[in-house]
């Protein structure tokens, strides 16, 4: 507002104010923009909701904790029971907002910045606003942590019932593992009988008397019942295993209950079974057939019981394992919901869509008509088809293998280029050059360059500023990238370095929005370099990730043996141009499939460049102790500062091109 203002009174040839009274009039009108805001989030609230409200806030007598503490801390074990207590926490959120008005009437934007301080801030400090600003900050964080606890209920539901799941696949490969001693045993009984039935030399009059003779009667039967009672289909023995804990499932009422759900028509049929569900938990007799148009193939045997009635263990197991699913197609997903929300949401529809559909067709090069391009892709796929066929009996380095699952494409490993002594020197004589330089440094001059700290704005997105902020900020990123902590970056004799103002700038500024937009400033001013624009031009992007452990308990990791062990882990998938910049990056829970996350991290990039190549990289495994939030591409110095949300990612490369160790804020020599 400060800069339009000033562009407008040299437009028109205003002799301009003093600097401080443009400031104090563009604070006016802040203040009064944000007072109207306040106003119209609490115009209709009521002096009880609001003493509800403050009551978020206040710690009861004989507690330790004010409800808005205990709210806003999500659930970290994954387990039925911790199902419930987030289920439980889902239905008091619901209570409080069940009373309270609508945000409708403003942006989402402008509550969820509302929201984000909430978050940030302490009880106290939010205790401590003005009493209109308190109520529209808890009005509008209750409501985002709504939408926010039901995700936190359903990431919970997936990993409980994936590892329910899988468990049961597991432990009836193992079941059957150890079956098969006896079941050989009986098979081979039954083989030496069917020998003797087979063979022509004995008389039909005498065969019952021949197996006899070779195996008593008590014998055969009892291999046979043997062959009988271990040769059963493998998914029997999966749904055995699956119906031997009830009790693991015993959540599903609440969740049925405490999830408001929507579905898209690929979702419709699994919807009816969950309304179906709801009514007889509730005790209510529902008219009409049971819903099971849902149900795949390998359960149809599994929701009715020998006599033909329904076997509701069966029906609600088959309706968790499609739920579960269809969350993950987003064929199913919540009402409210910040992470599973409706895909089509805020899609162009009807007329609006047929008069956008040319301009967004041609500006992604593919035709209006879906069958023209549907028939455009398979002439291309048939064409790459027969030139590989052409190709394939003249190149000596491929061939076709059997293997025990069919047919496949074998690739000689190519062989090594040795390194020409040439390059070997250059890169010694690279090295004898680059100067040694503090990481610190190094962050500091990419700031004086860019301004990138300037960016952190503080979560109540207020206007005043700490002085040397943009210091704390650096630090700040310094000791979230290498794990280090705040120890080795405390100066007492420095205001900006005092590990006050660190835990300050850590809790209200360090935020994934806040990454963002620096990491896009970042982008955009390598993006300027002439090397840079060398490398290429942005169009092409890679995708690949990093595996960590994660030693603590949460939610969101998941177990993954080859990768992990016997603990649990996340990927960081992220997306790097062709210029050697971060775009985006996303945390997942274990690993996921890519397919999952890749559009994501691709299509809600926020920098200038606007990749429409992608190359998949293969993944890189780390332990905690490696975790320092540094990775090197070849032939590059580009260095990613990992924090606890997000990253800042990219680096100058080319201007910037040195040696440098960590030993955060301690100058040495060059």
């Amino acid at each position: 507002m400060f800069d339009r203002a000033v562009a407008w009174l040299l437009e028109a040839k205003v002799l301009l104010p003093g600097l401080s009274v443009l400031e104090r009039a563009v604070a006016r009108v802040r203040t009064r923009a944000n007072a109207r805001q306040h106003r119209l989030l609490i115009e209709a609230v009521t002096p009880d909701q609001r003493a509800r409200l403050d009551d978020l806030v206040e710690v009861p007598e004989g507690v330790r904790q004010s409800p808005l503490d205990r709210l806003r801390d999500g659930p970290y074990i994954q387990s039925g029971r911790e199902i419930s207590r987030a289920l439980a926490r889902l239905a008091e959120i619901h209570a409080i907002t069940s009373e309270l008005p609508s945000t409708d009437q403003l942006p989402p934007g402008k509550v969820s910045a509302l929201a984000r301080f909430v978050v940030a801030a302490k009880a106290q400090a939010v205790a401590r606003l003005p009493p209109d600003r308190r109520a529209a900050t808890l009005l509008a964080f209750i409501h985002t942590l709504e939408a926010s606890a039901g995700d936190d209920v359903i990431d919970l539901f997936d990993a409980v019932t994936t590892s329910m799941f899988a468990q049961a696949a597991t432990a009836s490969k193992e079941a059957r593992l150890r079956s098969l001693r006896d079941l050989d045993a009986a098979a081979l009984r039954l083989r030496d009988a069917a020998i003797i039935v087979l063979d022509p030399e004995t008389p039909d009059e005498e065969v019952r008397a021949a197996i006899f003779h070779l195996i008593s009667s008590d014998a055969l039967a009892a291999a046979a019942e043997r062959v009988g009672t271990l040769a059963e289909p493998h998914d029997d023995t999966y749904f055995t295993e699956l119906r031997k804990h009830p009790r693991k499932i015993a959540y599903t009422p609440a969740l049925l209950a405490g999830l408001d759900l929507g579905a898209a028509p690929a979702g419709r049929s699994l919807l009816e079974a969950v309304e179906y569900l709801r009514v007889v938990h509730s005790g209510r007799k529902r008219s009409g057939p049971v819903p099971t148009a849902f149900a795949p193939k390998a359960w149809q045997g599994q929701l009715k019981t020998a006599d033909g009635s329904l076997d509701m263990t069966g029906y609600r197991l088959c309706v968790l394992d499609g739920l579960r699913r269809a969350i993950r197609r987003r064929d199913v997903f919540p009402v409210r919901s910040l992470r599973y929300a409706d895909p089509r949401k805020g899609l162009l529809s009807g007329a609006a869509w047929e008069a956008a559909r040319p301009a967004i067709c041609r500006t992604v090069g593919v035709s209006a008509s879906a069958d023209e391009e549907l028939g455009r892709l398979s002439r291309r796929l048939d064409l790459a088809y027969r030139e590989t066929a052409r190709r394939v009996p003249v190149n000596t380095a491929v061939a076709i293998v059997n293997t025990p699952v069919g047919p496949d494409l074998s690739v000689e490993h190519l062989e090594k280029f040795e390194e020409p002594p040439s390059l070997v020197a250059l890169r010694i004589a690279v090295d004898a050059r680059l100067p040694r330089l503090d990481l610190p440094e190094l962050i500091l001059e990419m700031h004086a360059r860019t301004g990138f700290a300037d960016l952190f704005t503080h979560a109540s997105e207020g206007s005043a500023r700490a002085e040397d902020i943009a210091t704390s900020v650096c630090a700040v990123l310094v000791a979230e990238a290498t794990n280090t902590g705040f120890e080795p970056l405390v100066r007492l004799d420095a205001p900006a370095l005092r590990r006050s103002r660190l835990s300050w700038v850590k809790q209200n500024f360090l935020r994934a929005e806040t990454l963002t937009i620096a990491n896009a400033a970042l982008v955009s001013a390598q993006n300027a370099v002439p090397l840079a624009r060398r490398w290429g031009g942005g169009e092409v992007a890679s995708a690949d990730g990093l595996r960590f452990v994660v030693p603590v308990r949460t939610i969101h990791s998941g177990p993954n043996p080859r990768y992990f062990g016997q603990e649990r882990g996340i990927t960081w998938y992220n997306l790097a141009s062709d210029q050697f910049t971060g775009l985006n990056a996303v945390t997942v829970p274990g690993t996921l499939r890519d397919s999952l996350n890749l559009l994501a991290v691709v299509l809600e990039q926020e920098t200038e460049l606007q990749p429409t190549q992608l190359t998949k990289l293969p993944f890189v495994s780390c332990h905690p102790a490696s975790a320092c939030g540094f990775r090197w591409f070849e032939a590059s110095a580009r260095l990613r500062l990992n924090s606890a949300f997000h990253l800042v990612q990219p680096i100058e490369k080319g201007m910037i091109y040195r040696r440098f160790s960590i030993s955060p804020w301690r100058r040495r020599p060059n």
